[in-house]
Order: C-alpha cells, then structure tokens, then sequence
C-alpha cells in the first residue's frame, strides 16, 4: 500500500456527507471505514486493517492500564463506522462534525494509514507553524 497521501477540498452537502477523493477509495471501494475523534482539531478515518491494528494496540493498552478504560470508551462511544456510497460519500455524523467545527467544507487529508477529515481553517493554522523540532525530525528523516 502506497499509503494515502495529499489533500482535497470538498464540501459538505445538506446530510452531512462528504465526497473521499477517488485515489483514497481505490482498493477500499466497498469496504467500510471507521470514523472517529482522537485529536482536537480532526476526525480520523481509518481502513480496516488500520482500524484492526490500531484496536490491538487499544485492547493491550486497557489490559496494562487499568485506569485507560475511560479513555478507551471516550473513543469508541463517538467512533462511526462509515462505507462510500455509490458517489464516493461518507456520512458524517452531526456530532463528529460539530467536535471538529466542520461547516460546508472539509479538507480530506491523506495521512500515511489514515485520512484525516479537517476544517480547512483550522488545518491551515495548525500546520502553519514549522518547529525547530518538527525541522530536526525531517532532518533526521530525509537525510
């Protein structure tokens, strides 16, 4: 898998739904995708394998943690799982919408395994900002 990389402006339609660009549908046509609020600023939409992987990590992290119980349950309680429709839509619930302060429009932005689904706005403010950090890092990587 090459992964899901770039960003795409799309709106919102009356229901909710958004279109997922076409290169991130290839390969996941049919199959469903789980939709959910881990981040402040952005909802996650993750495939089935990474979604699989990821409750891996969540199940051995309650196992170890007894106290990431709450924790768990806040992500799974508001977790959505959402398949394309004909057109390439997904549903958004209202209430992952109003978390993220999505309006009519959303920044689909691919994000290695996962899509992230943001307001245009508030991507532009968080990644506006390069750290010295964040500059070492892609140093280390890209060396």
């Amino acid at each position: 898998m090459v992964g899901f990389l770039g960003s795409h402006l799309h709106s919102i339609d009356a229901k909710g739904r958004v279109s997922l660009p076409a290169q991130f549908r290839r390969g996941h046509e049919s199959e469903p995708f789980i939709l959910i609020h881990v981040q402040p600023d952005a909802l996650s939409l993750l495939p089935e394998e990474s979604w699989a992987e990821l409750q891996r990590e969540l199940r051995e992290m309650a196992r170890r943690e007894p106290g990431f119980r709450g924790n768990l349950l806040s992500i799974t309680a508001l977790a959505s799982e959402v398949t394309p429709d004909k057109q390439g839509r997904i549903l958004i619930p209202d209430r992952l919408r109003e978390a993220v302060g999505l309006g009519s429009e959303a920044l689909i932005v691919g994000a290695i395994d996962k899509i992230e689904i943001w307001e245009p706005a508030r991507f532009e403010r968080s990644t506006s900002v390069v750290s010295e950090e964040f500059d070492r890092f892609i140093r280390k990587i890209f060396a």
